[in-house]
């Protein structure tokens, strides 16, 4: 029978995988920032094209779910959908605004978990705490430069904010891999 050390740290099943993620996510971010237009463009595009998807199916369940006490809400909700979605995709610039506060929302409540599961972590707690710091700011950025910003900020931010999450994620990859819990949050 071999002698296993219980202590010895394995290899992290998936390392790759988060590895993987980190790298994606790196690049779509410096590619972000090198680009800033484009990417609020296509953002304001693809999330208009959501919107309008989303909103035709809305309106298919008001219409034909039968027996749903929420039909009507359903087939409001749908029309609104659509419009804000078509306008999206027909006039991004003009969505661009929407996009912005938005993306705000999203880096605000993103900014703020990273903070408390930072403050929870065991390993790279400084490092998750700074990234949530930095999604903060850009939120309280974004929201203090509406609307003359909006068509490139989004852009900026989403490289920015992508580019931390990749690094973060490399470096959980790298602990993980030497047979640390990935992200090191206790249960």
């Amino acid at each position: 029978m071999d002698d296993v050390r219980s202590d010895t740290p394995v290899m992290g099943a998936g390392w790759g995988w988060i590895m993987a993620y980190g790298v994606v996510s790196s690049l779509v971010g410096i590619a972000a920032f090198a680009w800033p237009f484009a990417a609020t463009y296509a953002a304001t595009v693809t999330i208009g094209a959501f919107f309008f998807i989303s909103g035709v199916f809305a309106i298919a369940a008001g219409l034909f779910g039968h027996g749903h006490e929420s039909r009507a809400y359903s087939v409001v909700f749908g029309l609104v959908s659509v419009i804000v979605g078509a306008i999206m995709v027909m006039e991004p610039m003009t969505g661009a605004i929407s996009l912005t506060l938005m993306v705000a929302v999203w880096l605000a409540v993103r900014g703020a978990l990273e903070v408390y599961w930072g403050i929870k972590a065991r390993r790279r707690r400084g490092l998750m705490i700074a990234l949530g710091a930095v999604n903060l700011l850009l939120a309280v950025f974004i929201v203090a430069t509406v609307p003359w910003s909006a068509l490139t900020l989004p852009g900026f931010i989403l490289g920015i904010s992508f580019l931390m999450g990749g690094v973060t994620a490399i470096a959980a990859a790298w602990d993980h891999r030497s047979g640390a819990k990935p992200f090191g949050v206790p249960a």
